[in-house]
């Protein structure tokens, strides 16, 4: 049997790097291999189409493992179990706690508490955790910055009160000014003296974390991801630079930090993140010379991100979100919230907080996610992607550096600035169809109608207000808003038919019209898609008797010199005449009075706002 198996293995000789370069440059049959097969990606490297051995064989990040610093394979060794957490909107402590003890019940083992600064006292908290065994799962607590301090010794006393193991007790208190600065404006430089005195409180509890770097913020906010690598760590290295500046012990301090991060739809790219970022963080807190390696681990709270999330077809934000979670489950995070499908445009159901919280059981107990541990190592691609981002990120963590620290850079509003430039570059990327947002941007549901949805305000955190502050804000809009907005303008005032003219090339004039219809579907126009004309001037007459407001000519390039002019004078103004594409004839059609082309280098967003204009829409 094992001569057998030598002789299979000798029997192919492996491929070089040229041989298979060679053969590739021979398919492309002259393309630019570089053009065509090399991606570049928005986080500041290029991507080659394959990877080999060699390539990862100057890596560092396959040297170490599961467990061991730089815990770039995870903090754990034996499995990759995380917290599945949900959110809950503590304005009434008692709806809350039912709330809390239902879900705990059906899969839940992190609970996120949201309570306003003023309900932030000890018989609050006493109804809120009733019959709550918080050794057996994870509590988490925001609250107002200046209420923290207070909500830490009310929990204390609670812990102590039911004789809780402090080294069973896991959670945390989203302390986290810096949040405050960027997304509202307001200084929050004398909230920061509080950090220290919040570790101090908690110092006894060695799992229950008090210092947040909310970095979900930046991604939330159309950030790159290696823009959100870099900017969390120098986030918390600005943490750990006041707090042991402070006399704060840099292994408490190190310990007291939690990070909550985003995921975004790059499904490999997000996975390299969490991997590069563990990486990272544990060379930063090595700086501070901790006594024990266990201080360099990452804690991180990852949650799906809100910014591709959609109003319309919004069960396609199901899709994303689950393949989102699938990134950070692999990637091996601490505790995980999975966005419900429709937090775009209501509070979410009991409905959709049920399917939220099925996506991650599904990976954990049925896929089995929850037994590996670091899948993706090894993997050329993987190794590579996490390399590169740490490299990136490692740049933009130096340059903040440079510029005085994260809180330096907060205020002069660099990172604001930054952030806001990537968030509108995305928003004109999604105009052209440069990024796709499915079912929004590209191959939108046809028929689909509002049905009373309409995206939700911003509030507070979520929205840098329009009022002036003392700092610059991160403005955040998720990326469907503009489109969106257009599509429910026009349900409002009208709804146009366009009538696709379908004449000539069968290939050709099926392509085109099926390109049309996605096009005006994206503003919510009803399309009307046809076999195929004999003359132009039928096509016409039967437009207007189903009454297009919108007649597009879908034909081949070489076609639309015989076809356009005539069908553009029979049709006569009675309708927007549209043709589809750009031909080389298009000066000519131009000069007979044809003024509308849709095709691929059209901005879409803003055609259609021009056609809605036109209609008096």
């Amino acid at each position: 049997m094992s001569n057998n198996k030598e002789k299979l293995f000798t029997e192919f000789q492996a491929p070089t790097t040229q041989e298979w370069l060679d053969k590739i440059q021979v398919d492309l049959k002259g393309a630019d291999f570089n053009k065509r097969l090399v991606w570049r990606t928005n986080e500041g490297f290029n991507v080659q189409p394959f990877y080999r051995r060699e390539d990862v064989l100057k890596l560092k990040t396959p040297e170490s493992l599961p467990g061991e610093f730089p815990f770039v394979r995870g903090n754990k060794k034996n499995d990759n179990i995380w917290y599945v957490r949900q959110e809950i909107n503590a304005e009434d402590a008692a709806a809350a706690n039912e709330k809390a003890l239902d879900i705990l019940n059906k899969g839940i083992d992190s609970l996120g508490f949201r309570i306003h600064g003023d309900k932030v006292n000890a018989e609050f908290i006493e109804t809120l955790l009733k019959d709550i065994q918080c050794e057996c799962i994870e509590v988490n607590f925001h609250t107002c910055m200046r209420h923290a301090l207070e909500l830490a010794e009310i929990l204390k006393a609670y812990f102590e009160k039911k004789g809780y193991d402090k080294e069973k007790l896991v959670g945390s208190i989203d302390f986290d000014p810096f949040r405050m600065m960027l997304m509202k404006g307001k200084d929050a430089e004398e909230v920061l003296k509080v950090a220290p005195q919040l570790v101090e409180s908690l110092k006894e509890y060695p799992n229950f974390r008090c210092i947040s770097v909310d970095s979900l913020a930046l991604n939330n906010s159309g950030a790159y991801i290696v823009q959100e690598l870099g900017y969390a760590l120098a986030w918390g290295n600005e943490y750990m630079q006041l707090l042991t500046d402070a006399g704060v012990d840099a292994d408490l301090a190190a310990k007291k930090i939690k990070f909550n991060m985003g995921i975004s739809e790059n499904y490999f790219m997000e996975l390299a993140k969490f991997r590069a970022a563990r990486m990272l963080w544990a060379q930063i807190v090595k700086t501070y010379e901790p006594k024990c390696d266990c201080a360099c681990k990452m804690i991180v709270n990852a949650v799906t991100s809100r910014y591709n999330q959609t109003v319309f077809d919004s069960y396609v934000n199901l899709l994303r979100s689950q393949t989102e979670a699938m990134s950070a489950a692999i990637a091996g995070v601490h505790s995980m919230v999975v966005t419900p499908f429709d937090a775009p445009y209501e509070a979410p159901s009991d409905f959709s907080e049920r399917i939220a919280r099925n996506q991650q059981l599904l990976l954990k107990e049925e896929s089995h996610f929850a037994s590996v541990v670091d899948p993706g190592a090894g993997s050329y691609y993987i190794e590579h992607l996490t390399d590169s981002l740490a490299n990136e990120g490692w740049k933009i963590f130096l340059k903040v550096e440079e510029e005085g620290g994260f809180l330096a850079a907060v205020k002069a509003g660099t990172v604001q600035d930054d952030i806001n430039a990537t968030n509108v570059k995305r928003h004109a990327d999604a105009a052209k169809r440069k990024e796709f947002l499915l079912g929004t941007n590209q191959f939108p549901n046809f028929t689909e109608k509002s049905e009373g949805k309409a995206p939700l305000e911003a509030k507070c955190c979520c929205k840098g207000g329009e009022e002036e502050t003392p700092l610059k804000t991160i403005k955040s809009t998720r990326l469907a808003a503009d489109f969106e907005d257009l599509r429910i303008h026009t349900e409002n005032a009208k709804t146009p038919v366009a009538f696709m003219l379908t004449i000539g090339n069968l290939a050709m004039r099926q392509a085109r019209a099926q390109f049309s219809c996605n096009f005006l579907a994206c503003a919510g126009y009803k399309v009307m898609d046809n076999l195929g004309f004999k003359t132009v001037e039928e096509g016409v007459d039967a437009a207007l008797k189903a009454g297009a407001d919108i007649v597009v000519l879908c034909s081949s390039d070489d076609e639309y010199a015989e076809y356009a002019v005539p069908a553009f004078k029979y049709l006569d103004g009675r309708a927007m005449f549209v043709v589809a594409g750009a031909p080389a004839c298009m000066d000519d059609l131009k000069a007979a009075g044809i003024e509308n082309f849709i095709h691929v280098r059209c901005n879409v967003l803003e055609t259609l706002k021009e056609y809605n204009a036109k209609l008096g829409i």
